[in-house]
């Protein structure tokens, strides 16, 4: 049980904090995360650990000399969005260009992606990886589908001393696939662990019993089997590596080892399961070089451990002995440096500020168009009525959405919906206080979402909603064809950035036949109204059907079995909140249109 918490939804900006303060000689606060307190030499690569929190020391417990330059922070096990990730890039980057190191999970990829491109963009060179070192989650020849578990923890450690040295980014970006590649894990959970604010574990397992192949997002394992000795434990951890060793590691016998508790495994119990551990390497012909036991992935409160093997040569054994000085780890010695600056105070300025500050860019360009018309007001405060039903209906599910997502998932979904409605809320409120047109109010509202939710979803209705603003016009109220129009763009929208298509069981389950059945009856002369609320229909009986599927993206697809007869998280909630805008007197617009 995680107790220590004030708002369960502040939880990481409070622990962002006390960690800062905690840590000044290594750490600053920025925006989106932390960096390192002193600034790096310039060139030098920015290499950046990120993801959800609850897994300290991962990611940013490593953040000082000799390991990571700055590390973006989301919500518990939430990928942090794109504006975090650029924020955080953007007071690391020395000049020699930014690498994302992260765990191979759809949010992540799709966030880091953004903020990668967004950096290319404006001229800072900047790449992503994504970890895939989980041997139970995909089989050999789909090694590419594997999630990152505690494997990274080497993969940045590499990554980051070759950094440290001075190579340049695309030798960095080397390192790191190289390392991945010659890396594997497994773990077991015995039990799950629980949210802050939550009443009961994301789930259990039943006693004697473990949970083989754990997700570190408080997944359960992919299979369960008899709670047996430390010695039948670190066989059948040991084995499963070894059968699993990369295709370039025969001969070589000289291996990194993390043995890594999830964050209720005691330490004298790790160290019975390493003395079997290291005798069993020894069998194999395999010399454990600087082994690390303790905790440095954890999942919260979980109980369970997990053991990495990675696969050395001669430049890989040199980064992994090389020293560091972070808060949570240290190696050898390095260079006394002086103490950096106090941790700065996180920024005032609020996800609702930024968005209306990006959507009235085109207005300061355009005076013409600086406030809305009379139309265009009432359609503004149409999307602004629209967001306050969807956070009502939001907040009053969100419990339920959550169960939902621990399934086969990490039970935040409707922790992570409310944080990005109430941003967008946020925002579109402010932006129709200053007479915004409706595409300036939802795309200030798609920024904020996207900024202050994270994860995959955030991404998504972010990507959603700014779609749907850059369709309609910016100085009246839309039109028909503007509205089927913008129902197809956010389709659009959300299938190129997430790559999910019909029957993967996502939103799109819910959100194809809601724009196509929205646009179609518009395009034949269906009032707006008549249209929305039949094509609502049409999207929640389709998020029903999803019970039947068998999730093939993203993190519930390792625990696809568990999921088949629960409805998706994402596609349930998307139905709920087209529901709650169906019921609203007016949801769309006058029918004159």
């Amino acid at each position: 049980m995680t107790r220590l918490f004030n708002d369960p939804a502040r939880f990481t900006d409070d622990m962002i904090t006390g960690f800062a303060a905690a840590h000044p000689e290594h750490v600053r606060a920025v925006p989106g995360g932390v960096v390192r307190a002193r600034p790096a030499p310039a060139g030098k690569v920015a290499v950046l650990t990120g993801g959800g929190s609850g897994h300290y020391p991962a990611f940013c417990g490593v953040v000082g000399p000799g390991f990571a330059d700055g590390s973006v922070i989301g919500d518990v096990f939430t990928s942090p969005s794109a504006a975090r990730a650029r924020s955080v890039a953007e007071a690391a980057e020395a000049g020699g260009g930014v690498l994302f190191l992260f765990g191979n999970y759809a949010g992540d990829v799709m966030n880091f992606g953004l903020a990668a491109r967004q950096l290319t963009g404006d001229g800072i060179p900047a790449h992503c990886f994504a970890v895939t070192d989980d041997i139970a989650s995909a089989p050999a020849d789909q090694t590419a589908r594997r999630r990152g578990i505690a494997g990274g923890f080497v993969v940045f450690k590499t990554a980051s001393a070759a950094a440290e040295e001075g190579a340049p980014l695309e030798d960095v970006l080397r390192v790191a696939e190289h390392t991945n590649a010659r890396t594997r894990t497994l773990g077991v959970a015995f039990d799950g662990c629980t949210l802050p604010g939550g009443e009961a574990p994301l789930f259990t397992v039943p006693e004697g019993r473990l949970g083989l192949g754990l997700g570190i997002h408080g997944e359960p394992g992919v299979s369960e089997d008899a709670l047996g000795t430390a010695e039948e434990l670190a066989r059948t951890l040991v084995t499963g590596l070894l059968a699993d060793r990369p295709a370039d590691a025969d001969g070589v016998g000289r291996v990194a080892v993390v043995l890594n508790g999830l964050g209720a495994t005691k330490y004298e119990e790790l160290y019975v399961l390493w003395g079997a551990v290291v005798r069993l390497l020894d069998d194999a012909g395999l010399t454990p070089v600087r082994p690390e036991v303790g905790e440095l992935v954890t999942s919260l409160d979980m109980a369970g451990c997990s053991l990495t093997l990675t696969w050395l040569d001669d430049e890989l054994e040199r980064l992994w002995r090389a020293p560091a000085d972070t808060p949570a780890f240290r190696r050898g010695a390095l260079p006394e440096l002086p103490a950096g600056p106090t941790a700065d105070t996180a920024s005032d300025t609020t996800a609702a500020d930024t968005a209306v500050r990006n959507a009235e860019a085109p207005r300061r360009r355009d005076r013409s168009a600086a406030t809305a018309s009379g139309a265009a007001a009432e359609a503004a405060e149409v999307a602004v009525h629209a967001l306050r039903a969807a956070r009502d209906v939001l907040h009053r599910d969100a419990e339920a959405l959550g169960r939902l997502d621990a399934v086969a998932g990490d039970g935040d979904h409707g922790r992570g919906m409310c944080k990005g409605v109430d941003a967008a809320l946020a925002a579109a409120e402010k932006a129709h206080a200053e007479r915004l047109a409706p595409a300036a109010v939802l795309t200030a509202a798609g920024d904020a979402w996207a900024a202050e939710a994270g994860g995959t979803s955030g991404a998504l209705w972010g990507a959603a909603l700014r779609a749907l603003g850059a369709v309609l016009p910016a100085d009246r109220a839309p039109g028909r064809e503007e509205l089927a129009s913008a129902a197809m763009e956010a389709l659009t929208a959300v299938t190129s950035l997430g790559g999910a298509e019909v029957g993967d069981k996502t939103l799109v389950d819910a959100l194809a036949p809601f724009a196509t059945a929205f646009a179609m009856r518009l395009r034949a002369g269906a009032p707006v109204a008549v249209a929305y609320a039949s094509a609502t229909a049409e999207a929640r009986t389709a998020a029903e059907n999803t019970a039947t599927l068998r999730p093939r993206l993203g993190r519930a697809r390792p625990l696809a079995d568990r999921s088949v007869g629960t409805p998706d998280p994402g596609a349930t909630s998307l139905a709920a909140v087209l529901t709650a805008v169906a019921n609203l007197p007016t949801t769309t617009g006058s029918d004159a249109v």
